[in-house]
């Protein structure tokens, strides 16, 4: 190339080079322009609302509310976070509060005691489920809305608090001291057989591995030979404890999550740093629709080594990376920053936000644009729909008179009776209430309103609403009316017909009362099709290293 070509050429990418420059700075210019310019107009606007408007307003309610829908326009995870509940959101990361150490409730007749937690002042002083709160210190609470019964119930830890309950038809005063309350992110492990454990993990927050690798430990020293690890329902939390319960499982020095956004210091791999407590233990995850974020973090890690197989159903698919970020007044912004990308390459987003702001709808990923990507053993898993497991399970469908039961407290009510004029029973492994309990119960039940409409009912409604607008209706009508009177339902017939799933509703709510939530979670292992599953696949060693090693679409 001749020397003036050569010349002309460089002065040329020099100029191209300013000239990208110079629009790029004018583009990063002619945003921050709309941003301070939108902002002046927004804080113009609510100081003239102040002045002029005919009726007093709240600015703090009305801006709270402008920033709120803005938000909206993004997706579900930006949130705000004014300064007044800072303190709710540090207890969803870290798990710890000060306060009595329960979960409280409204069932339509006020306030009252849904589960204490094991160990802490609200149990330990003698408070029972369906207690129902009548005073906090001298506070009357019976007409007060939950969350202010729960924040007069919280305190700085070693500060007392009396609280005044009503039991039956007896009236009881408590006085007790706040303590640091830890929630477990594990409120249950035990054996399900001689041969296999069960680690229920339902949350993640701070502490969340070091719960999981100490009830692996001790199921280890109980000489069990293989898992189950159980995220169904667990709506995921941080992922660095993500990270480290993978590597429970897994050598060291493996990719576990990629964490991927516009921002270089939102880039990040995590990868396991230790040597793993078990990386043979034949291992079950179950996951479900509810499973999601760090769950699905770990059952898709566990998934793409071929660690562990997966049973249940399809996670929730949230992939999404969430930073917070101080703003002033204490006031704090949890912003989507990033995507998670999981060992196989493949990311477990479900939801398509921009496009679901485009169409106004919910856009999921069509399967058709699903790509396909490969497990270490070469299975073939696609990405844009969260976790599929290895092995489906069918949602149990319960009778619409489980649901109006329960949904009417009758369930709840019931079982607090009971347990009023029942010392102590069996163990949750293997209590039952006995066909005279049962008795006991539709007795009960005599004269309460439980009324419900099944689902043929509620289909033969719809037809006859869409058939009154056919010209033959009046043809057809008297064949309707047969129909309905053919398929109305009998409470007392649907007592018997479906008295193995209310009998277990209710054998689980019963043991709560003596055995709180960990007897709970046992008693509901009983006939769980998941869990049975598991066992399945676990006592068949050649079907589990098989569903680990064969390609599958």
């Amino acid at each position: 190339m001749n020397k003036p070509l050569k010349k002309s050429l460089l002065i040329f990418l020099l100029g191209a080079i300013v000239l990208s420059g110079f629009f790029a700075f004018k583009t990063k210019n002619d945003k921050l322009f709309a941003i301070a310019k939108n902002i002046d107009i927004f804080a113009t606007m609510v100081r003239e609302l102040d002045s002029y408007y005919v009726d007093e307003i709240d600015p703090d309610e009305l801006v709270t509310i402008g920033i709120n829908a803005m938000l909206e326009e993004l997706d579900p995870y930006t949130t705000y976070i004014p300064e007044e509940e800072s303190a709710d959101f540090r207890v969803m990361t870290t798990g710890e509060y000060g306060g009595v150490g329960a979960l409280i409730g409204n069932r339509g007749e006020g306030n009252i005691i849904v589960m204490p937690y094991t160990g802490f002042p609200a149990q330990s002083a003698g408070l029972k489920i369906a207690d129902e709160l009548l005073k906090v210190d001298t506070v009357s609470v019976v007409d007060k809305p939950t969350s202010d019964v729960s924040s007069l119930l919280k305190g700085p830890a070693n500060t007392e608090v009396f609280v005044q309950v009503k039991r039956g038809d007896d009236t009881l005063g408590f006085n007790l001291t706040r303590r640091k309350i830890v929630i477990k992110n594990v409120p249950f492990y035990g054996k399900v057989d001689d041969r296999t454990g069960y680690i229920k993990l339902s949350e993640f927050t701070t502490n969340a591995s070091n719960e999981v690798r100490n009830a692996l430990l001790d199921l280890k020293g109980q000489g069990i030979e293989r898992l189950i690890l159980d995220l169904r329902d667990n709506p995921g939390g941080l992922v660095n404890e993500a990270a480290e319960i993978v590597n429970l499982f897994i050598p060291k020095g493996k990719d576990i999550v990629k964490t991927i956004g516009k921002l270089e210091n939102v880039n990040y791999t995590y990868k396991t740093t230790k040597t793993p407590v078990d990386k043979e233990i034949p291992l079950v995850v179950l996951i479900n629709e509810n499973s999601a974020s760090a769950s699905e973090i770990v059952a898709g890690a566990l998934q793409d080594y071929d660690r562990a197989v997966l049973i249940g159903r399809k996670s929730f698919g949230k992939g999404l990376v969430q930073t917070t970020i101080p703003l002033s007044y204490n006031s704090q912004m949890k912003i989507t920053t990033a995507k998670y990308y999981i060992p196989s390459g493949r990311c477990i987003q479900a939801i398509d936000y921009t496009k679901s702001r485009e169409s106004g709808e919910l856009t999921s990923v069509p399967d058709s644009l699903r790509k396909e990507f490969k497990t270490k053993n070469g299975r073939v898993v696609l990405d844009g729909a969260g976790i599929e497991p290895d092995e489906m399970v069918v949602q149990v469908k319960y009778a619409p008179i489980s649901y109006s039961l329960v949904a009417r407290s009758h369930i709840f009510n019931f079982a607090t009776e009971y347990a009023r004029s029942h010392k102590e029973i069996a163990d949750p492994s293997t209590f039952s209430i006995s066909d005279a309990d049962y008795e006991s119960f539709k007795k009960w039940l005599d004269g309460k309103e439980y009324d419900y409409k099944t689902y043929v009912e509620k289909s033969v409604e719809d037809l006859t609403k869409y058939a009154e607008n056919e010209t033959y209706f009046d043809e057809i009508q008297s064949q309707i009316e047969a129909i309905k009177a053919k398929v109305h339902h009998n409470k007392e017939q649907d007592l018997i017909t479906y008295q193995d799933e209310i009998r277990k509703i209710l054998s689980e709510e019963i043991v709560s009362r003596y055995y709180f939530q960990e007897g709970m979670i046992e008693a509901s292992l009983n006939g769980d099709p998941a869990v049975k599953e598991a066992l399945t696949f676990l006592s068949v060693p050649d079907k589990f290293q098989q569903t680990l090693t064969a390609s599958r679409k």
